[in-house]
C-alpha cells in the first residue's frame, strides 16, 4: 500500500463523528492538494472498513458520491444522518454547518 493511501487513511480516521469533510480537503491535508481523485481511488480501495470512515468524505458541494464502495450513497447518507451530519437535499449536506 503507498504512503500516499496511507496517509489518506490516517486523515480521514481524524473526522469526528458528526461533521464530513470533502475529497480536497483531504487532499490538501496529506500535502497534495491537487489529487483529490486519488483520494476518492484510495477511499475506494479502503481495507480498513469500519475504522476509516470513508462516508464522512463528500465532494466540495456537499454531494455524495454515486460510488460510496460500501453499498451506494443511501447507506452513506444513512450513516452521516445517524451521526447527525445535516442535509439540505436528498442527498446533500449542509457543508457550511458540518466540514471539518
Amino acid at each position: 500500500m503507498s504512503d500516499f493511501f496511507n496517509a489518506v487513511y490516517e486523515f480521514v480516521k481524524t473526522v469526528p463523528k458528526g461533521k464530513v469533510t470533502t475529497y480536497g480537503d483531504v487532499a490538501r491535508a496529506v500535502g497534495k492538494p491537487r489529487a483529490s481523485r486519488q483520494v476518492g481511488w484510495a477511499l475506494h480501495s479502503n481495507p480498513y472498513q469500519g475504522t476509516v470512515p470513508c462516508h464522512r468524505v463528500v465532494f466540495k458541494d456537499g454531494s455524495l458520491t454515486e460510488g460510496f464502495a460500501f453499498g451506494g450513497k443511501d447507506v452513506q447518507k444513512a450513516e452521516l444522518v445517524s451521526e447527525g451530519v445535516p442535509f439540505i437535499g436528498d442527498y446533500k449536506v449542509d457543508i457550511n454547518k458540518c466540514r471539518y
